[in-house]
């Protein structure tokens, strides 16, 4: 691949990832302590208002990108040492992606299925779960960042 090209994946990997781990640290440090204090009906109904709208298409080409732009670069890298952080940010990625397929979904999938149900309970088997999974999906995301900043950075 031309440096040109693995310049502009290499940048777009940077891009993606950051701007997706700013988005997983923003639910972590504002969107969820700031509803931690709302009444079990209002959390419920704020969670399942944001479950419905964040996989849109500026949140899918995040969540695809992250994936997408560091398995080029580590294609069609020069081998070495930002291969290696390469491969690790996309394992990061995959491992946080498979947190929330496996962990997340299934959880926001129970809490919208409870609609119009008993919103303490839901609450309940919801919230700290879901917590305790975001922080670790949240650190996976901006560990694969650090690392392929520092690629950037050397590249």
């Amino acid at each position: 691949m031309s440096s040109s090209l693995s310049s502009l994946f290499l940048a777009l990997a940077v891009i993606t990832t950051g701007l997706y781990a700013g988005f997983m640290l923003t639910f972590l440090i504002a969107v969820m302590p700031g509803i931690a204090a709302l009444p079990d009906e209002r959390f419920a109904d704020a969670m399942r208002r944001f479950n419905e709208k964040v996989p849109g298409p500026a949140f899918l080409v995040l969540f695809l990108g992250v994936i997408a732009f560091p398995a080029v670069v580590t294609i069609g890298g020069d081998g070495g040492r930002d291969r290696v952080l390469a491969v690790a940010a996309l394992v990061c990625a995959v491992a946080g992606h498979l947190i929330t397929i496996a962990g997340n979904i299934p959880l926001n999938k129970a809490l919208a299925e409870s609609e119009g149900g008993d919103d303490s309970a839901a609450r309940a088997a919801f919230e700290s779960r879901w917590n305790r999974l975001h922080r670790v999906r949240t650190l996976l995301a901006l560990a694969g960042f650090a690392l392929l900043a520092v690629v950037g950075a050397e590249f």
